[in-house]
């Protein structure tokens, strides 16, 4: 691996930079509560040679948002389902986005 292949880690979102002591650290939270997010199947972290949980910047972000809802009283299971909810529902927003961008581009040279 080179230097070059190493710093272009650190702009990406997905590469598993963060221990979980580090993870639950950052996140003001425990490695318990990581671990339930996990069980939850909320997000998977990937595991070290040595076997250690490893967690990105985007899984990070999620485990905060879980957090945020468990800290105003959601209990975790139904904090996990929300967060997965929320994201199916922006990718068929997203989905929906394109299929009318399409029409209008179809019926614009039906038109002409």
């Amino acid at each position: 691996m080179t230097a070059d292949t190493s710093f272009d880690r650190l702009d990406d979102d997905d590469y598993p930079a963060y221990t979980m002591g580090r993870a639950a650290e950052m996140l003001g939270t425990t490695q318990g509560f990581l671990r339930a997010i996990g069980e939850a199947r909320l997000i998977t972290p990937l595991r070290s040679e040595g076997g250690h949980r490893r967690y990105s910047r985007y899984q990070l972000r999620i485990a905060a948002r879980a957090r945020e809802l468990v800290d105003h009283g959601t209990p975790i299971e139904a904090a996990c389902r929300i967060i997965i909810l929320e994201d199916q529902l922006e990718e068929a927003q997203r989905i929906n986005a394109e299929y009318r961008k399409a029409a209008k581009s179809t019926n614009a040279e039906s038109v002409d």
